[in-house]
């Protein structure tokens, strides 16, 4: 890891003295705090990578004092005063009251406002535990020595996490998502799999308190959906679900299949970044084709008795999105027609890129010798990633949603810098 680089929880030494004297030899732990210190309070995401990928990183081998801040631009990777700056401005126009005459504009505002802060003090209480954990080194307390080393191994975690960041820069890595699956090639036990994908991205969205919003859903005839169409808001959504579209294979002892033969289940994942102004993706009325009809699959009778599911078909390009989950038309509209700016906005961002896969990929079918991540449950237990090379024995929590190992190795490997 990162930090383990800079500290150890082997040893510690201060001024030639041992703080703790029945820890063995290894690193320096009042050192350590001294690097992590210096990483949130001077050179920030920029040390990361220095430390990280080779280059020379000087700042921290001076001392505490010689790093301590002199203005509130820290973390260099983030500047979080120009965050702060843009927070005060914000709240400001929070307080107008003709804010809310324009209730997108509103949203929009009140959404980052939050954004901002929830980022702004997670930097801040992450400096304030080191600061605490370098204090309590300084008092060379034998009896605080475990109480300092879960402090430090939980801020290297953090650290590690916040890394991640640093691997966002792309226009729309801090973008709200849109995440679709696709049952492939496997009939019934495709419809199966996507309902599990379906399972475990909700999973890893919960864990990470991201809200997720279900806008459709196309059942599947005997067990399973077809398709489904969720809108994740939070922070790096965009950024960290990048990682996760293509085709997933899944490889199981099938529970359709009576004589319980080993089958083989493809999805498609597509992901796109939700578009927060208007101005991003411009669409015509005379462009849209709005069909109403009555909602399929369960919802109650008011669902089934009106015509309240909505299909949009967008004719310059072709683009069918429907949504039906919901009771409304009017919210059903809406929803549309965010995938379908969504949609609209990926293209742009394809042929302005002019390379197809760095945005959405190769167009490609959900079928064998296509997939970027196989699931094997039988005869061993196994996940793959095809394209960063990482792989783990406990397929349960994957399907749990522990995909952050996933996520971290593409964003590293699409970068060039494998862990």
């Amino acid at each position: 890891m990162i930090v383990r680089r800079w500290y150890n929880l082997a040893g510690a030494e201060k001024n030639g003295h041992r703080i703790f004297s029945s820890v063995p030899v290894g690193s320096k732990l009042q050192k350590g705090l001294h690097d992590a210190h210096t990483f949130l309070c001077a050179d920030g995401i920029g040390a990361i990578l220095q430390a990280r990928y080779g280059t020379t990183w000087t700042t921290w081998s001076a001392g505490l004092k010689k790093h301590k801040p002199e203005s509130k631009t820290f973390w260099c990777g983030f500047d979080i005063a120009a965050r702060e700056s843009e927070l005060e401005k914000l709240e400001r126009a929070a307080e107008d009251p003709t804010l809310w005459e324009d209730p997108n504009r509103a949203r929009k505002t009140m959404s980052r406002v939050a954004k901002l802060r929830q980022s702004i003090q997670g930097w801040r209480s992450l400096q304030q535990r080191v600061d605490d954990a370098l204090e309590l080194a300084s008092l060379n307390d034998e009896s605080m020595r475990s109480d300092i080393e879960q402090e430090i191994e939980t801020s290297m975690l953090e650290i590690e996490r916040r890394e991640l960041q640093v691997l966002f820069s792309g226009p729309y890595d801090r973008d709200d998502a849109i995440l679709s699956i696709h049952a492939g090639a496997g009939g019934t036990d495709s419809q199966d799999w996507a309902a599990m994908l379906q399972r475990m991205y909700l999973r890893w969205m919960e864990s990470h308190n991201f809200e997720a919003e279900v806008l459709d859903t196309s059942e599947g005839e005997e067990a399973g959906i077809k398709s489904v169409t969720i809108a994740a808001a939070g922070e790096y959504a965009y950024g960290q679900l990048q990682a996760e579209k293509g085709v997933h294979r899944l490889v199981r002892l099938s529970p359709f299949d009576s004589t319980h033969r080993r089958h083989t289940s493809f999805a498609l994942v597509e992901v796109y970044p939700q578009v927060e102004s208007d101005d991003e993706v411009e669409i015509q009325a005379s462009d849209l084709k709005i069909d109403t009809f009555r909602s399929a699959g369960p919802g109650g009778q008011n669902v089934q008795k009106n015509a309240t599911a909505v299909r949009i078909t967008h004719l310059p390009t072709n683009l069918v999105v429907i949504c039906q989950n919901e009771r409304s038309q009017a919210q059903n509209k809406e929803n549309a027609l965010r995938v379908l700016r969504a949609r609209l906005l990926d293209i742009k961002r394809q042929e302005q890129e002019q390379e197809l896969a760095q945005i959405k990929g190769e167009h490609v079918q959900a079928e064998w010798g296509s997939q970027i991540r196989s699931y094997v449950l039988h005869p061993y237990q196994m996940v793959k990633d095809h394209r960063s090379g990482h792989e783990v024995g406990n397929a349960t929590a994957v399907l749990d949603g522990d995909l952050d190992g996933f996520i971290e190795a593409y964003l590293r490997t699409s970068l060039g810098h494998p862990k």
